[in-house]
């Protein structure tokens, strides 16, 4: 996508204008009498949201104007909506009126609605999209930047959007290791039954009944001597619900919820590539949870890298399993900083939405940092307690813990209540639940697979260790 930035004479552009209601008439004012007749003749009026393809008096396009709104119904994505409306041609945003911070969000918002997925269409419609819509930028943008973070975000929505028949555990094993490889970093993988050796015994226990064998990806980059910063992500390539088998309408869309690892290589990406001083390390559990005569049943008692014994309680719930032995992994050398990704419970979406992600930790620092990340961002988030009132609803009577709880109540919290007793006490950890997909399209954000809380972390690892 960063094609799509360049750098020209705006003289040889046509202007957008994101346009308050406020300066909405001055604006037209400065048009030429053939575009404010226009204008007038088609009673254009400012709404949020709408978009004029104003001509010129040669025919030709003189202006764009999009209507942008104020206070709470301000989106500073709302550009991401231009790519598949305008013409072939060349643009820039008129910076009247706009910070830095807003026109690089503009800019980012355009990349990023044009985004589109046509892996398997037999003749995509490549009429719009960033291959013939280019933005002129001025020369003291962070152009480099802001390309990483739109080509890192198209990467992993992708992965996300790719079928399970394309894109099973072997394949995205591969996406990570090549991902590794580019970057040089130093990989390693664990599968079938190496998991066993290696001791992973709960990844390789929900993996186990799919014909494509269950594996553990590890990679790491950058200098040793730089604060460690390590990645977490559920990579589940296929859900069925194993013997707790899901009902078709949620099966549905279970070719995302490797979500997690596909936000996890977005971020790497965006680390490796901006070559940010840290010391990263990528830890992806990938399975497909199926069912077969050896698949892990409910009543099973589990054993974890941690030692500690695990009752199945639902073989619906194997994300946190996976992530469990890749947590006590991760703790094993002490990063300064530990995020983990997944698409791990339909009740964080009933409780906040698909925009939304919950998060949880216990450091305090950690989640005013995280929560201002994402308002500089525009990458929302919603912290929610690790309430240790609800931790009794894990007990076992014949294990050290249960995986789920033992009623319907507050099914995220106790999720990550779980996931917790797999980090050791002193590590600044967070935990974000997350639904990795846009159900509608909406600006910048296509319908289909959507790397949520990438840019937030993005910008969080820059504040904390970019000096």
């Amino acid at each position: 996508m960063l094609s799509s930035i360049c750098v020209f004479d705006e003289a040889q552009s046509c202007p957008i204008y994101l346009v308050e209601e406020s300066v909405f008439s001055s604006i037209v004012e400065d048009l030429s009498p053939t575009a404010q007749g226009y204008i007038a003749a088609v009673h254009f009026r400012h709404a949020l949201g709408k978009v004029l393809l104003v001509p010129g008096p040669n025919g030709a396009l003189e202006a764009v104007i999009l209507c942008q709104g104020t206070g709470i119904n301000h989106d500073p994505f709302l550009a991401g909506k231009l790519p598949s409306l305008l013409p072939e041609g060349i643009y820039h945003f008129v910076e009247t009126g706009l910070n830095a911070d807003a026109l690089e969000l503009a800019v980012l918002g355009f990349l990023l609605g044009s985004y589109k997925f046509t892996r398997y269409l037999k003749k995509p419609d490549l009429k719009k999209t960033d291959a013939t819509c280019k933005l002129v930028v001025s020369a003291d943008m962070n152009i480099k930047r802001i390309g990483i973070i739109a080509d890192a975000v198209a990467f992993g929505r992708d992965l996300i959007n790719t079928p399970t028949n394309d894109l099973n555990c072997t394949a995205f094993a591969k996406a990570a290791l090549d991902l590794a490889k580019a970057h040089g970093a130093k990989a390693s993988i664990s599968v079938g039954d190496e998991l066993l050796v290696q001791n992973f015994p709960m990844v390789h226990a929900v993996g186990r009944a799919s014909s494509d064998a269950p594996c553990l990806v590890d990679f790491v980059w950058g200098d040793e001597s730089h604060p460690k910063v390590t990645l977490v992500g559920k990579s589940v390539c296929f859900d069925t619900g194993g013997l707790n088998i899901k009902p078709d309408a949620s099966m549905l869309l279970m070719k995302k919820d490797m979500g997690g690892g596909a936000i996890t290589l977005a971020i790497a990406q965006m680390v490796m590539s901006l070559k940010l001083p840290v010391r990263l390390r990528v830890i992806l559990p990938i399975v497909e949870n199926s069912i077969s005569a050896n698949a892990f049943r409910p009543g099973d008692v589990l054993s974890s890298r941690k030692g500690l014994s695990v009752e199945i309680g639902n073989t619906d719930a194997e994300g946190r399993l996976i992530l469990a032995d890749a947590l006590t992994l991760a703790c094993e050398d002490m990063p300064d900083l530990l995020l983990d990704f997944a698409t791990l419970t339909g009740a964080a979406r009933v409780a906040l939405g698909p925009e939304l992600p919950p998060f949880y930790t216990d450091d305090e620092v950690l989640a005013i940092d995280i929560q201002q990340a994402a308002n500089k961002t525009h990458d929302p988030v919603w912290r929610l307690p690790l309430w240790n009132n609800y931790d009794t609803m894990l007990s076992s009577k014949i294990a050290d813990v249960n995986h789920v709880s033992n009623g319907g109540f507050a099914g995220s919290i106790t999720a990550a209540l779980f996931l917790r007793r797999f980090v050791e006490k002193g590590i600044s950890w967070c935990h974000f639940d997350t639904y990795a997909w846009s159900p509608a399209p909406k600006p910048a954000h296509p319908e289909g697979g959507e790397v949520q809380v990438s840019r937030l972390v993005l910008e969080l690892i820059e504040k904390r260790y970019l000096k």
